[in-house]
């Protein structure tokens, strides 16, 4: 029973970064943008090289933790 909920935490916790890589990768190419009146492109490209950079540190830093 515990095996299944060290699987399953695994999942959620892949999935996160999987998603946040892709969030922060679009952003960084232009294909998801801020509005205008929020920094438009140019602060996208930057948060999403932020989201990328944290979510790698954080990855690495889970893993080596284990």
């Amino acid at each position: 029973m515990a095996k299944q909920g060290k699987v399953l935490n695994f999942i959620a916790w892949l999935t996160g970064v999987l998603v946040s890589l892709s969030v922060g990768f679009a952003m960084i190419d232009g294909i998801l943008a801020l509005p205008t009146w929020l920094g438009g492109v140019t602060l996208a490209m930057i948060v999403g090289w932020i989201v990328v950079i944290t979510t790698v540190v954080s990855a690495v830093m889970a893993i080596l933790q284990k």
